[in-house]
């Protein structure tokens, strides 16, 4: 499913920057959060990084100490999922994935402790003062936190480009449903893109 032709060209020539969800270690290697497709979208993740590393801002996510620290329905999940809490998981599996590590700085890094990094007040503060009117994003997982990211984008007013070749969930089933969603019911604040075209589009 491609992007509408120039729809792309147009968005991007708008003040842009590039939102890297999650791309960590923790879903790269063999753990039980691992994210299968990451090895086959890093290269392309790279490349839009490199193209603007100036106005890139990569997010993690950062569990609690314990899941003590946690409220609610986050609490039962970490609770569930305890080895992953910063007690208890090794600090190197939180950073992000190489070679995506390179680009800081110039490219920021922004912490979250849910699923959308807009939970984090840095990022809609950062995006204001970069004056950003579309965002480019890329990352994992399709359907949960990149989701969550796209959502939150648009509730803010932001026009966005999905590379969808820089993306990656763990199943095509659900990635394929949103992928036809966006571009169904979101075609007015979403556009789908892939790198290439977006790189072209996206001046230095």
């Amino acid at each position: 499913m491609q992007a509408t032709d120039g729809a792309a060209e147009a968005l991007l020539r708008r003040n842009t920057a590039h939102l890297c969800i999650d791309m960590q270690n923790i879903f790269a290697k063999e753990t039980e959060w691992q994210t299968p497709w990451m090895p086959r979208v890093l290269p392309v993740v790279a490349q839009i990084a490199e193209h603007h590393p100036e106005r890139t801002i990569f997010t993690r996510f950062i569990p609690p100490e314990v899941p003590e620290q946690a409220h609610g329905a986050w609490r039962d999940y970490f609770e569930r999922w305890r080895q992953f809490t910063t007690h208890a998981i090794h600090p190197e599996l939180l950073e992000l994935v190489e070679p995506l590590q390179r680009y800081v700085p110039p490219a920021i890094v922004i912490d979250k402790p849910g699923y959308t990094p807009f939970r984090n007040p840095a990022l809609l503060q950062t995006l204001r003062d970069w004056d950003v009117q579309t965002l480019v994003v890329t990352g994992a997982e399709t359907d949960v936190c990149v989701l969550a990211a796209v959502f939150s984008a648009m509730e803010a007013g932001f026009h966005v480009v999905i590379a969808q070749d820089a993306i990656c969930g763990s199943a095509d089933e659900t990635h394929d449903a949103l992928m036809t969603v966006y571009a169904s019911r979101f075609s007015q604040q979403i556009v789908l893109s892939q790198t290439a075209e977006i790189i072209e589009h996206w001046r230095r």
